[in-house]
């Protein structure tokens, strides 16, 4: 079981890299190590990278391998997130890809290739680290294949499959052996015409990764102390196994954090032990990276407000409360949970998956079978009936949305 952080520097924000202090990331993954944490996910930002399309700085990369080496002195392991893309509301795309130079960024075919070059390239530099665990094609990429992005670069799900498959094949190719997957935001669970599919995120990849955020209606629906804000994250997990090709294909809950208002600064330890306790209760769970290490400072403009707080850290590297959370969290042992045994049934086809939705009928009954005393998990309406699935699965009773009926305590903290 690994715990972690999302690696943001406490100097500079991602900025950093334009003035890279390899003291201060120290200092930084000294305050994340004293935690007893085993890991961190590094993010490069793209147009710092590559700000040509056959330029990949080769300065940049070396900084970008000292950060890991820094880690490796202290026992972390490093992930390595490539093609960003999208941070805290901000994209970050190479000036070659836009404007005078508008490409897809999925499609054309000179632009995929400098993609898959420059993944190719990080991996490499990294492939001979022992604390390299591997890389991620980029940070909610799907984000810019549809609305509500305002300007998106848009494609079909067979174009976003061609695509994941070249970038994860580009990253293979540069560390053979290590951990290479992909990262969409909950649109790729919830919306409809989202062409980065439910079916991509389970089962192209080493693993399945879940960005659990409750500010997407979960938590304005229910409150911070419901049982659908509590168990969010561990419903994304559970929700992913409907779609995966293997029984016990390992998930990661790659990002999850607890944002202000909706989640108030002096409940944000209270909201993390309760989504990691739930969390831990999921089989096959590989491994849960908070988001973030440190806070965005102040002295930075136009971020959201949500985004200042997120840290586990101050800006100074003091601990909050939320850091001892954590820390609890790495140090106790954890037994394998206990197999799920009753499933929901959710739609096969992508363009229902709305009904996955905070206030879709899926969700729902998720929540009340939750607040009742069961520890659902999920499978396809189309292999609801698959014996030899579901007895892989260790799954004993299938339900469905409309059989899970209301009760007293449904949708609140039993």
């Amino acid at each position: 079981m690994r715990f972690g952080v999302n690696y943001t520097p406490s100097e500079g924000w991602f900025h950093h890299w334009l003035d890279f202090d390899l003291d201060s990331v120290r200092a930084d993954l000294d305050a994340v190590a004293a935690l007893g944490l085993d890991h961190i996910r590094v993010f490069p930002l793209w147009p710092y990278f590559q700000p040509n399309r056959t330029l990949i700085r080769p300065r940049a990369v070396e900084q970008l391998v000292a950060l890991a080496d820094a880690a490796a002195e202290r026992g972390l392991d490093v992930h390595v997130d490539g093609l960003q893309g999208h941070l805290s509301s901000f994209d970050f795309l190479p000036a070659w890809t836009r404007t005078w130079h508008r490409r897809n960024l999925f499609t054309d075919p000179d632009v995929t290739e400098g993609q898959a070059a420059y993944l190719r390239t990080l991996a490499a530099a990294l492939a001979d680290r022992p604390g390299f665990l591997g890389m991620t094609v980029g940070n909610e990429v799907n984000q810019f294949a549809a609305g509500p992005h305002p300007d998106p670069d848009r494609i079909t799900a067979d174009e976003a499959e061609r695509w994941l498959r070249r970038m994860l094949a580009a990253c293979a190719e540069g560390a053979p052996g290590r951990l290479h997957l992909h990262a969409s935001y909950d649109a790729a669970w919830y919306q409809d015409d989202q062409p980065f599919t439910p079916g991509h995120s389970a089962r192209l990849g080493d693993l399945t990764a879940v960005h659990s955020w409750v500010f997407n209606g979960t938590a304005q629906r229910h409150g911070r102390t419901s049982v659908p804000a509590e168990h969010h994250a561990a419903y994304l997990v559970e929700l992913s196994k409907a779609w995966a090709g293997e029984p016990y294909r390992p998930v990661w809950l790659q990002e999850v954090g607890a944002p202000a208002p909706l989640v108030p600064a002096e409940h944000a330890a209270a909201f993390a032990e309760a989504t990691i306790r739930n969390a831990l209760d999921c089989p096959d769970l590989w491994g849960i990276t908070w988001w973030c290490s440190h806070d965005v400072s102040r002295d930075l403009a136009d971020f959201p407000q949500l985004e200042y707080g997120l840290g586990v850290f101050t800006n100074d590297r003091a601990p909050k409360d939320i850091a001892r959370v954590l820390a609890e969290a790495a140090r106790r042992p954890h037994a394998s949970p206990a197999p799920r045994t009753t499933a929901l049934a959710v739609p096969g086809d992508p363009g229902h998956r709305s009904r996955c939705a905070p206030g879709g009928p899926v969700f729902d009954a998720f929540f009340r079978l939750v607040a009742d005393g069961a520890r659902p998990t999920t499978v396809l309406d189309t292999r609801a009936a698959d014996k030899d699935h579901l007895a892989a699965r260790g799954i004993t009773e299938v339900v469905t949305p409309d059989q899970v009926l209301p009760t007293p305590h449904g949708g609140t903290r039993s």
